[in-house]
């Protein structure tokens, strides 16, 4: 009788316990594999254990004690870029977009459609002309050229405006027309619709753009190494890449060190604002 209730239960449930147990293991132990070796004391990645042999903290100590390995530096310069570049990716994706949802002009239409078929290019392709674009930039405005973070900011800022502003339009689109209507009888200009009332219902999908903005800045390496060639400007990713990984060898241990370091704000962000993304994410998916 007992066996016969589990067989029941695993059919309804249980193999639904499996599964999630599977997910949980498959995304945790790389987690810990990384973790434990940042302590472990090993000269190559052959040598890496789980559970190491003996643990160490001289990564940690490399990296926050060194002249030569200015990380935190490193660290600063990756915030900033990110932070900046998120937050007038925001701003500006959303102006463009309540354009987009709200106003009646010419060319509309083809203007969101120029939108769409510029992001299905594959952002590799625009690096030769990126680079002579700002390299010519240089000799004109120096503050904007390469090796600024200024010139990494709107690189930052033309890639992916086009695909922000898309993703805020179509949650805009579910908000009430008759709001703006009701607005606009009791006398509110546009920039008060847009602001005290598009702005504040538009919240949720704001934050899961600033987050998914910061997170693929902020773990970006291709476009920051172009860019950027002075030692104390560098990056976090173009810092540890270009010190500590060569052709034949890398520094496996100081690796998995700052990768530590530089995950933990990413997990406490998404920690912190859970409930704010999942409800971002979701809000714009049901029309009415």
């Amino acid at each position: 009788m007992g066996t016969f209730r589990f067989n029941i239960w695993f059919k309804e449930f249980g193999w639904r316990h499996l599964v999630a147990i599977f997910f949980v293991i498959f995304a945790i132990y790389p987690i810990l594999y990384v973790l434990t070796n940042s302590f472990a004391d090993f000269a190559n990645l052959t040598n890496s254990k789980l559970i190491p042999d003996s643990l160490t903290l001289k990564h940690y100590k490399l990296l926050s004690g060194n002249p030569l390995v200015p990380y935190s530096d490193w660290l600063y310069n990756t915030y900033k870029i990110a932070i900046v570049a998120a937050f007038f990716n925001v701003f500006l994706g959303t102006l463009a977009a309540y354009a987009f949802s709200r106003l009646q002009f010419k060319g509309r239409r083809a203007s969101l459609l120029t939108l769409v078929i510029v992001q299905m290019f594959p952002s590799f392709l625009a690096f030769v002309a990126i680079y002579l674009l700002f390299f010519q930039i240089s000799d004109v405005v120096p503050i904007m050229g390469l090796g600024t973070h200024f010139g990494l900011i709107l690189v930052y800022l033309g890639g992916s405006i086009g695909f922000n502003s898309w993703l805020i339009k179509g949650f805009m689109d579910t908000i009430s027309p008759s709001l703006d209507e009701a607005a606009k009888v009791d006398g509110a200009s546009e920039f008060q619709i847009f602001s005290k009332i598009i702005a504040p219902l538009t919240r949720p999908i704001l934050l899961v753009i600033f987050v998914i903005t910061f997170i693929g800045i902020y773990s970006d390496y291709i476009l920051a190494a172009i860019f950027l060639k002075d030692k104390n400007l560098w990056t976090v990713a173009v810092g540890i890449n270009t010190v500590f990984v060569d052709d034949f060898n890398a520094d496996w241990g100081v690796i998995a060190a700052s990768s530590v370091i530089a995950a933990t704000p990413i997990a406490m962000l998404f920690i912190f604002f859970q409930k704010q993304i999942t409800g971002g994410l979701t809000a714009g998916s049901v029309k009415g």
